[in-house]
């Protein structure tokens, strides 16, 4: 028994065991070699290199990111030229404002000028007459410091009018808050008595005189309205004045002329309400000399 050879299938098992696993092997060894393989991580020939996702986001999340910070570098340079800008046109807008308060002061400074000029050539006008009435006289009543004016004062005063001797003429100092509202030169219907009383007083005590009426204003600026400077304001209120004494009371136009003092002259002081009330005035000047 024990000389028997074993059979033929048993004596080749292990061979053809051998045989199967090469079998197995032998595909994959082509698979590994010919670059098919199962494994994501590598690459095959001639193919695109495999990229993690991850990876790719966060590349472009960063590309994201620089755009913006290149945005915001933007909007900041130009938010520093709107500025830049900002401040230039600021800055030519105050020369245009200082340009205009130049403008302004010029004009101001030459209407001064003219109301000082008018007022000269009226006080040179006035000594004229002061000087032609004492050494003429065209007949009528005449004023004289030493004889009769302090008479007259006391007439006037007498009517209830605020009557001062001022050389050889008198002057009668109405106020204008009593007759014109403030920055008008229309008459109150209220100032009518006043004015009526005066020129009866005028027509009985001085009716030849010549008289001027001069009319007067706080340094008050005036804002709006359609008078430009205080000289206008007090040439249209003498004039309303004069109309009313001429027009309304009949007192003849010959005997009566206008001068437009403006802030000339104040009679008290403008640092106070009552001082500014007390310059806003009508004065009725009495001359020693007739018309």
């Amino acid at each position: 028994m024990s000389d028997r050879v074993a059979p033929p299938h048993f004596a080749n098992a292990p061979y053809r065991r051998v045989r199967s696993l090469a079998a197995i092997l032998a595909p994959l060894g082509l698979a590994l070699s010919g670059g098919c393989t199962g494994n994501p991580y590598l690459s095959s020939p001639g193919g695109a290199t495999w990229q993690n996702p991850q990876a790719v986001s966060v590349d472009a999340g960063s590309a994201q990111i620089a755009e913006l910070n290149r945005r915001v570098r933007l909007l900041d340079d130009n938010n520093r030229q709107l500025h830049t800008q900002l401040a230039q046109s600021e800055q030519q807008a105050q020369l245009y404002r200082d340009e205009l308060n130049l403008v302004r002061q010029q004009l101001s400074d030459t209407a001064n000028k003219l109301d000082s000029a008018a007022v000269a050539a009226s006080e040179a006008n006035l000594k004229y007459q002061g000087l032609q009435a004492s050494t003429q006289v065209r007949g009528g009543a005449t004023l004289k410091a030493n004889t009769n004016l302090q008479q007259i004062v006391s007439q006037f005063a007498a009517g209830g009018f605020n009557a001062i001797a001022d050389g050889e003429t008198l002057r009668i100092l109405l106020p204008a808050d009593q007759m014109f509202q403030p920055g008008s030169a229309t008459l109150e219907p209220t100032s009518a008595p006043m004015l009526d009383a005066i020129a009866a007083q005028i027509k009985t005590i001085v009716p030849r005189q010549k008289i001027a009426i001069e009319g007067y204003t706080d340094n008050s600026p005036l804002y709006g309205g359609r008078f430009a400077s205080n000289h206008q304001l007090a040439a249209a209120q003498a004039s309303s004045v004069l109309e009313m004494l001429t027009r309304r009371s009949g007192l003849p136009e010959a005997q009566f002329f206008t001068v437009a003092q403006g802030t000339n002259h104040p009679r008290a002081d403008n640092g106070s309400p009552q001082g500014r009330a007390a310059n806003r005035r009508i004065e009725l000047v009495i001359y020693a000399n007739t018309y």
